[in-house]
C-alpha cells in the first residue's frame, strides 16, 4: 500500500485532499474509545432512559444522516466531524445488530453470517469501483461513501460477534477483553513482519468494536449479577458513556492542535512505508489463516466447558417458584416496604385512571430495584432472581425497558397485584 496525501478532483468538482486521518496510536485508542461509547451509551438511552430500542435506532439513525451530511461536505479531514460520524456510527451500528438480536430473536450465528456477507459485498463493489480499499486514498466522494458504509457495517458485525463469543463461551466482560486484544496485538506483530497493510488495517478495526464493547460491559456492569448476566465495576452506562465522550473531546482537542494524525503533516514528518514484500504477505496471509482457527478452537473448547450463557433479553420468567413472602423472607423490611410502597402507588393510579403517575411510580420502583440490586442479591440470590423476573413483567406492562407501548390498566393491575402478593 502506498502512502499518498495527493488531492484529486471528483466528479462534482471539488478538490479534497485524504478525508481519513493517519493511522497513528492516536487512531487506535480514539476508535476504541467510540466502541466503548457505541455500548454504553445506546444501553443508557434505550433501557435507563427507557426510550425503547427501536425508538433510539429511529433517532440515531437520523443522527447519522445530518452528521454524515455534515462530513461529506468537508474537502479535508477535520478531527471534530471525523469523529463525531465514528461516534454516531458506533451507536447506530451496534443498535441495528440489537434489534436482530433482540426485538427480532434472529440467532447471534446467523446475524454474524448476514453481515460478514454483507462486509464482503461492500469490500467487493468498493474494490471493482476503485481499484483500492485503503484508507490513505479516501479523496474522492464515492470512496468516502464506501468507506463511511463499511464502518458502519464493521461496527454491526463487531457487535455480533462479540456478543456471539460471549453466549457461546460465558465469559465475564472482563475475560472477554483478552480475545480481542490478543488477536489485535497478533495482527500488529505480522503486519510488521510484512502482512498486506490494507487486510491487517480492517481486521483490526473489526476487532476493536468487541474490545471496546466489553470494556464497556465490564465498567458498566454491577459487581453482583444474577447467573448469566454480566459482572464489573459497576460504574453504570451514563457514568461510562461520560468518562469516555470526555476522553474523546480530550483527545480530539489535542488532533485538532497539534495535526499530528493530518495525513500531509504526517508525510512531512516521517519517511515513506518499505515496498511491500509478497513473499511475506504470503507468510502473514497463511498465519492469519492459523490464527483463525486457532481462535475457532478456543470459542469450541470454551464452549464445551460447563458455563452459564446469557438469559436472552425477553426472558422475563423464573424457573424458580417460591409462595408468597418466601422471595423476600432474607431481605431487611425497610428495603421491602419501600419496593412495596411504590408498587402500591403506582397500583392506585393504574387503578384510578391516572396512566402518568402510575408509570412515573413504576419507574421509579425500577431505579431502587436496580439501586438495592447490590445488597440484595447477595443475601439471596434465588429469592432475588425469583423477584426479578416478576418485577419485569410488571414493567413491560408499562412499556419500561421494553420495546412494546404500554399494556391495558387490567394487565398492569395484575402484574403488580403479583408482585406485592410475591413481596407481603
Amino acid at each position: 500500500m502506498t502512502t499518498t496525501s495527493e488531492a484529486r478532483t471528483h466528479r462534482s468538482g471539488r478538490l479534497m485532499l485524504n478525508k481519513v486521518p493517519e493511522v497513528t496510536v492516536w487512531f487506535w485508542v480514539i476508535k476504541i474509545l467510540c466502541t466503548t461509547v457505541g455500548e454504553s451509551f445506546a444501553d443508557w438511552i434505550n433501557m435507563k432512559l427507557g426510550v425503547g430500542l427501536v425508538n433510539t435506532a429511529w433517532i440515531f439513525t437520523a443522527v447519522f444522516v445530518v452528521v454524515l451530511g455534515a462530513q461529506l461536505r468537508l474537502k479535508r479531514y477535520v478531527p471534530f466531524p471525523y469523529w463525531l460520524t465514528v461516534v454516531v456510527v458506533s451507536v447506530t451500528g451496534t443498535l441495528y445488530t440489537d434489534i436482530l438480536t433482540d426485538q427480532l430473536n434472529v440467532p447471534l450465528w446467523i446475524s454474524t453470517t448476514v453481515f460478514s456477507i454483507l462486509l464482503a459485498v461492500v469490500f467487493g463493489a468498493w474494490w471493482l469501483r476503485e481499484r483500492t480499499l485503503s484508507i490513505h486514498s479516501v479523496n474522492t466522494l464515492p470512496r468516502e461513501s464506501f468507506y463511511w458504509l463499511t464502518v458502519l457495517v464493521t461496527f454491526a458485525l463487531g457487535t455480533a460477534t462479540g456478543d456471539w463469543t460471549l453466549e457461546l463461551t460465558g465469559w465475564s466482560p472482563g475475560v472477554s477483553v483478552l480475545l480481542p486484544l490478543g488477536l489485535i496485538a497478533a495482527i500488529a506483530l505480522l503486519r510488521k513482519f510484512g502482512a498486506n497493510p490494507v487486510l491487517s488495517f480492517w481486521l483490526a478495526y473489526i476487532l476493536t468494536r468487541p474490545l471496546g464493547a466489553n470494556i464497556g460491559d465490564w465498567l458498566a456492569s454491577p459487581k453482583v449479577a444474577q447467573p448469566g448476566e454480566p459482572t464489573g465495576l459497576a460504574l453504570g452506562t451514563f457514568t461510562t458513556s461520560l468518562i469516555f465522550l470526555g476522553l474523546i473531546l480530550a483527545t480530539v482537542i489535542y488532533l485538532t492542535v497539534t495535526r499530528s494524525d493530518v495525513t500531509e503533516t504526517y508525510d512531512a514528518t516521517h519517511t515513506a512505508q518499505i515496498t511491500a514484500n509478497p513473499h511475506r504477505e504470503r507468510i502473514a496471509l497463511a498465519c492469519f489463516a492459523l490464527l483463525a482457527v486457532a481462535t475457532g478452537g478456543l470459542l469450541v473448547w470454551a464452549h464445551s466447558q460447563p458455563h452459564v450463557g446469557p438469559a436472552p433479553e425477553d426472558d422475563a420468567t423464573s424457573t424458580v417458584q417460591l409462595a408468597p413472602g418466601q422471595a423476600v423472607k432474607k431481605f431487611p423490611s425497610t428495603k421491602v416496604d419501600a419496593l412495596k410502597a411504590l408498587a402500591s402507588t403506582s397500583l392506585k393510579d393504574a387503578r384510578s385512571g391516572d396512566a402518568t403517575g402510575a408509570q412515573a411510580a413504576a419507574q421509579s420502583l425500577r431505579d431502587l430495584w436496580d439501586a438495592d440490586q447490590a445488597s440484595l442479591q447477595p443475601l439471596d440470590n434465588t429469592g432475588w432472581t425469583f423477584l426479578d423476573a416478576q418485577m419485569d413483567q410488571v414493567l413491560k406492562t408499562f412499556g419500561i425497558d421494553h420495546a412494546n407501548p404500554p399494556m391495558s390498566p387490567a394487565q398492569q393491575e395484575g402484574e403488580l397485584n403479583t408482585l406485592l402478593t410475591d413481596m407481603r
